[in-house]
């Protein structure tokens, strides 16, 4: 295998469903019967209802596709409602401090989403099903930034400052770039993988342990910290592998893990470089400077 390559093929576990089987270009829609050359030559008899049986297999298992994404995508929203419900009564009864609990929401909810991904379908509209996630975080944000609605516990688990405007910062890139990694680089690609782990794994953790013991900062920025830093790139690092062995280990690409080690150490290195940087009164949010650093230089390494 050549350096920086990898392979894509269809999960072994989805080969026994047939409505979950990826489509081929110019190929008979796997899942539908194979028919003899001669069936489809006549344009009437037994020719002519073989073809249409035919299309109502296709039909069939394009509608049976939809369902089943339909049902990950339910399944995925329930998951993720009752991920940040448990932190919104967590806080409100002050069992957990807002911002710890703010950091663990940005680290669990991208991580679930992404762990998700297996469960929807080969088709070429899973990732649409999938994105209707973060789509729906996207909107509910939208609304409540806006204050077109008051939601005070959306507010305490995801704000630093109890600020409605900050849901039109932070977390509102932050599903937005769940959106992209979905619809751009899906499962098939390391890059959109590494890149939600990074900004996940790595950036949220660093934050909780530059908070916890950060007292040494770094000289070219004093909002940042060594312990901070280091978090980002051992987590990120260990984030990104651990999600990878997952989709290898579910047959979504084969890697050569030496290779992508000494890869993701650089991705990890250059994410962590990107997210001490010191922005000098800028908008720049770690939430659109980490993963667009991670896709960038994922996308040289893993080409």
């Amino acid at each position: 295998m050549q350096s920086g390559a990898y392979l894509t093929k269809t999960p072994p576990f989805l080969l026994v469903h047939p409505h979950l089987r990826r489509r081929s270009p110019g190929r008979c829609h796997i899942g539908a019967p194979i028919l003899p050359p001669n069936i489809n030559q006549g344009g009437h008899g037994r020719g002519m209802q073989l073809h249409s049986s035919r299309g109502s297999v296709l039909i069939g298992v394009d509608h049976a596709s939809m369902f089943w994404d339909a049902g990950a995508a339910a399944l995925t929203v329930a998951g993720a409602y009752a991920l940040v419900s448990t932190f919104d009564a967590l806080t409100h009864r002050n069992l957990i401090q807002q911002t710890l609990s703010r950091k663990l929401v940005h680290i669990l909810s991208g991580l679930l989403f992404l762990a998700s991904w297996p469960l929807f379908s080969t088709s070429t509209g899973a990732r649409y099903f999938a994105s209707i996630v973060p789509i729906i975080n996207c909107l509910r944000l939208l609304v409540h930034g806006l204050q077109f609605a008051h939601d005070e516990a959306l507010i305490k688990s995801v704000t630093r400052d109890g600020n409605p405007e900050e849901l039109l910062r932070g977390p509102l890139y932050y599903v937005t770039v769940l959106i992209v990694c979905a619809l751009v680089f899906w499962r098939d690609s390391p890059v959109g993988v590494i890149s939600l782990a990074m900004m996940c794994g790595g950036d949220g953790i660093a934050d909780i342990m530059g908070r916890r013991f950060g007292r040494v900062k770094i000289p070219y920025n004093e909002q940042k910290s060594w312990a901070g830093s280091i978090s980002m790139f051992v987590f990120g690092f260990l984030t990104s592998i651990g999600m990878l062995s997952y989709f290898s280990g579910l047959g979504y690409f084969e890697l050569e893990w030496m290779g992508t080690m000494e890869r993701v150490a650089l991705v990890s290195l250059v994410a962590t470089v990107v997210e001490s940087l010191p922005t000098n009164g800028m908008m720049v949010d770690d939430n659109i400077s980490v993963p667009l650093a991670s896709m960038l230089t994922a996308s040289l390494c893993f080409p």
